[in-house]
């Protein structure tokens, strides 16, 4: 490994003018302001309502209650998780028991399998550390779930700052960066899973970590701290979930080529080497733990609800449906349909028009020729790795099961500021004017906080108001009645973050063009 750092002589190497004050007061304001826009989502979104939720939960309780990690597909839900959700459905929340009083009344677990154990118990270890600093026994289980949730916004509190720092290390624009902060707004689905309880979120975060780094070895630091530091942080994502092990590659791809023309290919070799060595020690060693007892890299948790079987005789499969099913479950789930069972969603006609706009873009506009290219080219590599593992599950589970598994949108959020930094490179390479690009950034801002709340409004109403249309009355009274807190808490904070958001957009509307429209 070395020390070295490269001069930042040219676009591609690094950031050329220093971060003005400005810039930190601006991307603190969005980051404050996201952090408590999560908060009212976790407050939105009844318990258990978010994907896989319910297994989640139970997870983390049985840690918390010193139970064994069962092999995958051995663990069974707990009654007391049952009887809660029970409670939910037939009485107001002032009626609601305890932790302790469920698991008093319905010991034991139930005939249900909860297949989280076909993941590392990492985020369910820090979840249930969590819950015992907050004494989840006494708490109505409710609020025992909102604690969960506010772990995970605090893992998740910090995108922002890191998409802000990738997209600025990348192209030197504060407009860009400050703009590519914000858009983590446009994408409703990432609001619900980093604010529910899930095993999503620590992967979020330390994906996010690792695009940051990497991005900035592309562009030239290739001192040992940073090496080390991006071997860590992808340890730690390998760490907390297998949707984080496409960044394996991905960071050899990087310290590979990083530094070309610079270090010699021998070096760049070592350093490979090295950051694979350093990650492995931090994040192997479950994924050892599967293969040497079980003969599978991770087994699926799954199997005992979708067990092998043929397709009905004459009956074969479907390149036409596999590819039907993925594309309208991976768009919707991406952008926005919150619920557990995808039933509400902020419409497929829309998030359909999203992906191919946002894929459309930065196919046309974000690889062309610039000193920018090489690093856009290897960060391309952490999404398409992810779209190539989850094309060969999903192929796989098609042919052996006939159902279309593992069609979530959720599972490329590891890359999410991979993505939010490819589409800043190409936005801002449609303009052919300086005016042109402020124009676009503010667009691109505002739409993407517009776009957020709409599908606050939809998931709202679904829950709360039966969907029918906005929030009304009566909306408001079955949320004060089933809510954790009360309705006037969720006011004040929507107050706030409609306040961080107009501020923020017009921040990006008054930033001067000579600070941010330098070519690539």
């Amino acid at each position: 490994m070395t020390s070295t750092r490269v001069p930042a002589r040219a676009p591609s190497t690094g950031t050329a003018r220093p971060v003005a004050p400005w810039e930190r007061v601006a991307v603190g304001v969005v980051t404050v302001t996201f952090t408590l826009w999560l908060v009212v989502w976790a407050l939105v979104v009844p318990a258990f309502q978010a994907p896989d939720e319910r297994a989640h939960v139970d997870a983390t309780v049985q840690v918390a209650l010193g139970n064994d990690w069962a092999a995958p597909g051995d663990l069974r839900i707990l009654n007391a998780v049952m009887a809660a959700q029970q409670e939910q459905a037939t009485g107001p929340a002032s009626t609601w028991s305890t932790v302790t009083e469920l698991l008093a009344r319905a010991p034991g677990t139930s005939g249900t399998v909860d297949q989280m154990t076909q993941h590392p118990p990492t985020a369910y270890l820090v979840g249930a550390a969590a819950l015992r600093v907050a004494h989840y026994g006494d708490l109505r289980w409710d609020r025992a779930v909102e604690v969960l949730r506010l772990v995970d916004v605090a893992w998740t509190a910090a995108l922002p700052v890191l998409a802000w720092a990738t997209v600025r290390r990348l192209t030197r624009s504060p407009r860009a960066a400050l703009v590519g902060a914000l858009a983590l707004f446009a994408t409703p689905q990432l609001a619900s899973i980093a604010s529910s309880v899930s095993n999503d979120a620590p992967v979020m975060l330390f994906g996010a970590v690792v695009t940051w780094l990497a991005t900035r070895m592309l562009t030239g630091d290739l001192r040992r701290r940073t090496l080390i530091g991006t071997a860590i942080a992808l340890g730690a994502l390998v760490w907390c979930k297998g949707t984080g092990l496409p960044a394996v590659p991905f960071v050899a791809v990087v310290v590979l080529v990083a530094g070309a023309g610079v270090l010699p290919l021998a070096r760049r070799v070592g350093r490979t080497v090295s950051a694979m060595v350093v990650s492995g020690a931090v994040g192997a060693w479950w994924w050892l733990h599967n293969l040497v007892t079980t003969g599978h890299l991770q087994p699926n948790g799954y199997e005992q609800y979708r067990p092998p079987k043929p397709f009905p005789p004459g009956e074969g499969p479907s390149l036409r449906t596999f590819l039907d099913v993925s594309w309208g479950t991976i768009t919707r789930t991406f952008w926005g349909s919150p619920g557990g069972g995808a039933q509400v969603s902020i419409g497929n006609l829309l998030t359909a028009v999203l992906t191919v706009v946002a894929l459309g873009v930065v196919l046309v506009w974000a690889f062309r020729r610039s000193p920018v290219r090489p690093a856009v080219v290897c960060l391309a590599v952490f999404p398409a790795l992810l779209v190539a593992g989850q094309t060969w599950t999903s192929a796989h589970a098609y042919l052996s099961t006939t159902f279309v598994a593992a069609t979530q949108g959720r599972y490329y959020f590891p890359a999410i500021v991979c993505l939010v930094a490819l589409s800043a490179v190409a936005w801002r390479r449609i303009p052919r004017s300086a005016r042109g690009r402020g124009v676009l950034a503010t667009v691109l801002a505002a739409g993407s906080v517009v776009l957020g709340w709409y599908g606050l409004a939809v998931v709202s109403a679904y829950f709360w108001n039966a969907a029918r249309g906005p929030l009304s009355a009566t909306g408001l009274e079955r949320y004060a009645a089933a809510g954790p807190v009360p309705a006037w808490v969720v006011g004040v904070l929507l107050v706030l973050v409609a306040v961080g958001c107009v501020w923020s957009v017009v921040r990006v509307a008054r930033t001067p063009g000579e600070l941010s429209d330098a070519a690539d």
